[in-house]
């Protein structure tokens, strides 16, 4: 196996970074579940942002709702998928490793939510342009931002790529 080549500093970011994702977004779930009842709202800027507490026994927009074997089964291998990838990124892959760290985190935030529950808490609601977005919380942000990370960061070396392969 490669050597990973992180610094110490580097090593604290990517640890304190599950860190907070994961107890950020579990003290925000504790924090939603003792302050509004399940289906409760609170409105943080009326017509677009609010606090609605829900229980999601399913992924995104509820899709295969109760299945937790499921997604167990699924969080194993995307969690093998995950180290796997980040052993084998590179140094200079910066936006890939955080961003593999950030969907871990958020992951295990879930996770920890479907083990302990049988459902995911979410609290956090968008109404936009009259669309009222799926609820989601603080590990759904961190996998998708995580995610958003990953693909830019292919965008860039696909990019760089294109434009060494038009230079020659």
């Amino acid at each position: 196996m490669k050597k990973l080549k992180l610094t110490y500093q580097t090593m604290i970011l990517y640890v304190l970074t599950f860190l907070v994702i994961v107890i950020g977004d579990q003290v925000t779930k504790i924090i939603v579940d003792h302050t509004l009842s399940l289906g409760g709202s609170y409105s943080i800027i009326d017509n677009f942002f609010y606090f609605t507490y829900t229980h999601n026994t399913g992924a995104a927009w509820g899709m295969l709702a109760g299945k937790i074997n499921l997604f167990v089964i699924v969080w194993i291998v995307a969690a093998i998928g995950i180290v796997y990838y980040f052993i084998k990124s590179e140094p200079y892959q910066k936006l890939t490793r955080f961003g593999l760290v950030l969907v871990f985190g958020g992951s295990i935030g879930n996770l920890i939510d479907r083990m302990a529950f049988g459902y995911v808490r979410d609290f956090i609601d968008f109404i936009i342009f009259g669309y009222n977005f799926p609820i989601f919380n603080v590990a759904d942000m961190a996998i998708t931002i995580g995610m958003a990370l990953v693909i830019l960061e292919i965008c860039i070396e696909e990019y760089k790529a294109w434009k060494l392969s038009k230079s020659q």
